[in-house]
């Protein structure tokens, strides 16, 4: 694969990224409602879920999709019902003003989950990939040093595209402070998890 390629693909993947999808959905939902350094983990945890069908797509693995579509629907589903749990936490109580610079060690692993679930309950990423692939190189002849290089550079894209996202909702979080403010805020976030949870129940397989 060559350097060009490389780039091309980045791009693409960049673009594609940038498009606002339940991904980001959840992204900034968790963002306004927990701020950015809690946020980050479900950033990586999304990432990872990219990877992972991405080494799908590479090893040739697409059939996974139908072969094993239970599990699919199994994960899908875990997805969707952690983004509703998390709507109604936020709608319930959310944040206070006390809570604003406040997190729980436990929710840096629980954040990166719901990223991973996130991604993993949207199959047609897989769909993406095998699109995209082929553009740039033989999926039949990929080398280790293509495989890795693919790796390394989807994560830094998706990272690099999504931070923006998750920077500029955890400022607007902090700008919010008041009481009504916060309420708001946390219908938001709530409004936006349930809506990202809704387009992952209602994509087809």
């Amino acid at each position: 694969m060559t350097l060009a390629g490389f780039l091309t693909y980045a791009l693409a993947l960049g673009i594609a990224a940038a498009i606002p999808g339940p991904g980001v959905i959840a992204l900034v939902a968790r963002a306004l409602g927990s701020g950015f350094r809690s946020t980050v983990p479900m950033l990586f945890g999304l990432a990872l879920g990219d990877v992972v069908y991405l080494s799908a797509a590479v090893l040739g693995l697409a059939y996974i999709a139908s072969t094993f579509g239970t599990a699919f629907m199994v994960i899908k589903y875990a997805g969707v019902a952690y983004l509703l749990w998390m709507a109604v936490s936020f709608w319930r109580k959310g944040v206070t003003a006390e809570k604003v610079a406040a997190q729980s060690a436990g929710d840096a692993l629980s954040s990166f989950l719901a990223g991973f679930m996130v991604t993993l309950g949207n199959p047609k990423v897989i769909v993406f990939y095998l699109a995209l692939l082929p553009t740039f190189l033989d999926l039949s002849t990929v080398t280790p040093v293509d495989f890795g290089v693919l790796i390394v550079l989807t994560f830094a894209v998706l990272v690099a595209v999504m931070i923006p996202y998750i920077g500029l909702a955890g400022r607007a979080r902090h700008m919010l402070q008041s009481p009504r403010a916060l309420k708001m805020l946390n219908r938001i976030a709530a409004s936006f998890l349930a809506g990202a949870a809704t387009a992952i129940a209602v994509r087809a397989n």
